[in-house]
């Protein structure tokens, strides 16, 4: 059963709707399919300043109406920027819906990138890249990404580097754009209670106007992984460590199965497997998770943690015994069965969140062309077998392909 509406209006931009009763807020926003792993070697981090920048001034408005004008009826504007997504979004109450529908085609399609203000930003990223320095458990992941993809798009920085922020002029964000934007590629979502044509009518007013834009970019896909490890010394207390190998791309069969996986293995769950081995037996971490992030064509999957130096091995032999059991040893009835129970639970009380729910519409029409219901992916995560689970730890989890990193403190 869909549940959601779906129309593309002659642009090539889609609208995606689905109408919740019992809210008086409305949650929408733009997802392009444009993201750091879409930038040259000269452009790096350029998609992250661009994100930045959209605030920053349109053809009608400078940066302080931009951010006062959601703000000041007590309202909320964003945007994240990932290796493969760019996402504007707002949140209001329903009858200053149509105020955030002008003011996301305003910012994602009519900035003009003032040189004052790529002055200003410049500074706020730079500060951005030294907190991600001082903060080992948020640098690490990113660093991570190198160790496993290299010199790969996925490999780099979404911050992009000091020198690279430092280099860019507003005609570098025009040209990035240029390349990039896809009017087809553009997907704006939208949940609250209103009806499909009051939804319809606001898009062809404000949207409907936007040309049709189709750039002819090719991403470089990836492959050729090879395992390594490295080891980092820095001014730190206590080590961190990722552990970790390529995974399922999106449009693989078995990206659900291996989520579900990663969840049995290291969710968010206290009762996960690596959680109950490091932290509640013996006490070597606060945190430990188990992280999967698929891409249109691979996938990222990692372990991080961090411990006192004197426990760092220690504990990789833990998670070597607890990956070891996967393969070796399927679930047993029971352990299935709470496994499926659990992650149904999870996303079930994560569609909770109307503003998560109308993010994850956008990027699955992008990614899939299509919003799956809870039932049918209830369904799918249902019909997993122990087998294969086993069959896809014994595909992933084998020692021969995992990547290391490790942050260990300076003497």
């Amino acid at each position: 059963m869909v549940d959601y509406n779906l129309f593309t209006l002659p642009n090539g931009i889609r609208i995606v709707h689905k109408e919740v009763p019992n809210t008086k807020i409305v949650h929408c926003g733009f997802v392009l399919d444009i993201g750091s792993r879409d930038e040259r070697e000269d452009q790096l981090g350029i998609a992250h300043f661009w994100e930045h920048m959209a605030f920053k001034g349109t053809k009608k408005r400078k940066a302080f109406h931009i951010l006062n004008r959601l703000d000041s009826v007590g309202g909320e504007l964003n945007a994240y920027t990932t290796k493969e997504k760019i996402c504007f979004y707002a949140s209001a109450l329903e009858k200053h819906m149509e105020s955030a529908f002008e003011l996301l085609q305003d910012i994602t399609f009519d900035s003009i990138f003032p040189e004052k203000q790529i002055e200003n930003e410049r500074g706020v990223i730079l500060e951005e890249m030294s907190l991600y320095h001082d903060s080992p458990e948020d640098a690490i992941q990113d660093e991570f990404d190198n160790v496993v993809f290299k010199d790969h798009p996925l490999g780099k920085n979404i911050l992009g580097t000091p020198s690279s922020v430092k280099s860019f002029r507003r005609k570098d964000f025009q040209d990035f754009l240029k390349i990039n934007m896809n009017t087809e590629k553009v997907v704006f979502s939208c949940i609250g209670n209103v009806p499909l044509n009051k939804v319809k009518r606001l898009a062809e007013k404000y949207f409907g106007s936007i040309p049709h834009m189709k750039a002819e970019r090719q991403r470089l896909t990836f492959n050729g992984y090879t395992p390594s490890s490295e080891i980092i010394h820095r001014n730190i207390t206590q080590a961190h460590c990722a552990i970790g190998t390529t995974a399922f791309s999106l449009s693989d069969q078995k990206r659900l199965p291996f989520f579900m996986l990663m969840n049995i293995l290291g969710g968010p769950g206290m009762n996960s497997r690596l959680n109950l081995a490091l932290r509640e037996k013996y006490g070597f971490v606060y945190n430990i998770e188990a992280s999967y992030h698929p891409f249109s064509d691979t996938g990222l999957f990692a372990i991080f943690y961090g411990t006192e130096l004197s426990q760092v091995e220690r504990s990789k032999k833990l998670i070597a015994k607890e990956l070891k059991l996967l393969r070796e040893k399927p679930l047993g009835t029971l352990q299935l069965h709470k496994g499926k129970e659990q992650l149904i639970g999870q996303l079930a009380m994560a569609e909770e969140n109307n503003a998560s729910l109308m993010l994850m519409m956008g990027k699955s029409i992008l990614d899939l062309d299509r919003v799956d219901s809870l039932e049918n992916i209830f369904k799918r995560i249902r019909s997993i077998t122990s087998s294969q689970l086993q069959e896809i730890s014994n595909e992933v989890l084998t020692n021969d392909r995992l990547s290391y990193l490790t942050f260990l403190p300076k003497k």
